[in-house]
């Protein structure tokens, strides 16, 4: 199998794999509109998926199965374990707790999805690393937004939603039998638990990984809340059904927009260093999201266009961080190191998941949009050591 071939397939898998995961976002007008569960309910249904990543992530690191096992395998049966948890939504109670924890058991899945899939990726390079794991993130972007589009075509029928990217995650794990590693994939015959203490001893990948911390910080409360946020500027100036209808549409472009510019970025940050462009980049999404702020509740056209503009900029960066960790890693601890990484950054993304309506209540939908700022300044903040030095 060619290199490009692959790759392609790769990403096949990760659009379709990682499909569910904004499913109880994307729907979740229509589920407050039926079962008329409180915020902070809703809150806990798209929350119990990044807790699940979480724990999954943290489990693959410490046991090294990313590194240990074939991660074709792995995905595969990820994917489908996913697209089961998923469509047994259709089934229960949407605001019970069997609800929740199957969203947290789909978030444990989707920890064989994306860390395993970046293990896979950097195999097939080593001076393309940016642009390879660009174009892996854009895939996990444009799946991250494919819920959206189901609700916009699905109208107010949430089911279409989760049936849909549970059926498209089921795809994914049949794909995942037919990919190939690459010359570079290193495989660890037993996993070494010191291994992971390079995420605080090895400064360039500390660096990548405070920066990934804000990234995160700002990243998953916009995804998880976008349509909502939209919803919320446009009412004030169209019926609520057109503004939620619009804001779906509006939610899957601004997600999906964000994958076309991973791939330039990751050409741009081979070429002249990848902390640099994870700083740039993260100065444009923290700019955006104080833009939004101030329009938030102005002309529709204005949000539009914004919101359009923040989902550009708040995901290009992301690969560099895990690109970072295959540069100074060795080689068969690389999918170990990624998995903590991600778990950290998960972590953090549970509490401004859970925290983001709440505060919204409280202070309004613009507040909350400027202190999702704090977190690429923090990000760029770690990383101002690495591209000073010229080290990413």
């Amino acid at each position: 199998m060619s290199k490009s071939l692959a790759v392609f397939l790769l990403c096949l898998v990760v659009i379709c794999g990682m499909s569910p995961w904004f499913a109880a976002g994307a729907a979740m007008a229509g589920i407050a509109r039926e079962s008329g569960i409180s915020p902070v309910l809703q809150a806990m249904l798209s929350s119990a998926v990044q807790a699940g990543f979480v724990i999954g992530a943290l489990g693959f690191s410490v046991t090294g199965i990313a590194d240990r096992f074939d991660p074709r395998r792995v995905m595969a049966l990820a994917a489908v374990l996913n697209a089961a948890t998923t469509a047994a939504l259709l089934i229960v109670p949407p605001g019970s707790a069997a609800a929740v924890a199957l969203r947290f058991a789909t978030g444990m899945g989707f920890a064989g999805i994306y860390p395993v899939g970046m293990k896979v990726m950097v195999g097939w390079g080593q001076r393309d690393r940016g642009y390879l794991v660009g174009l892996l993130v854009g895939a996990l972007t444009f799946g991250s937004a494919t819920p959206h589009l189901a609700a916009y075509f699905g109208g107010t029928d949430w089911r279409i939603v989760v049936g849909a990217t549970a059926l498209a995650s089921l795809i994914g794990g049949a794909l995942s039998l037919l990919l190939r590693v690459g010359p570079y994939h290193a495989r660890a015959q037993s996993f070494d638990f010191r291994a992971i203490r390079l995420m605080w001893t090895n400064r360039h990948i500390r660096a990548a990984t405070g920066g990934y911390l804000g990234h995160m910080w700002e990243l998953y409360a916009l995804w998880g809340w976008i349509g909502v946020i939209a919803a919320a500027s446009y009412s004030a100036g169209m019926p609520l059904p057109e503004a939620e209808r619009l804001a779906a549409l509006t939610a899957f472009c601004a997600i999906a927009i964000g994958a076309f510019f991973c791939i330039p970025a990751g050409r741009l940050a081979d070429r002249i260093g990848k902390a640099r462009i994870a700083s740039g980049v993260m100065w444009l999404s923290g700019g955006a999201a104080l833009a939004n702020a101030a329009a938030f509740g102005g002309p529709v056209w204005l949000s539009f266009l914004l919101l359009l503009a923040w989902g550009a900029a708040v995901i290009p960066d992301s690969a560099q961080f895990s690109s970072l960790i295959a540069d100074h890693a060795p080689p068969h601890v690389v999918g170990s190191l990624m998995a903590m990484q991600n778990a950290l950054g998960f972590a953090l993304t549970i509490l401004t998941v859970q925290l983001a309506p709440v505060l919204a209540a409280a202070i309004g939908w613009p507040g909350v949009l400027v202190l999702m700022a704090l977190g690429p300044g923090f990000g760029i903040w770690a990383l101002r050591t690495a591209w000073a030095r010229g080290q990413g």
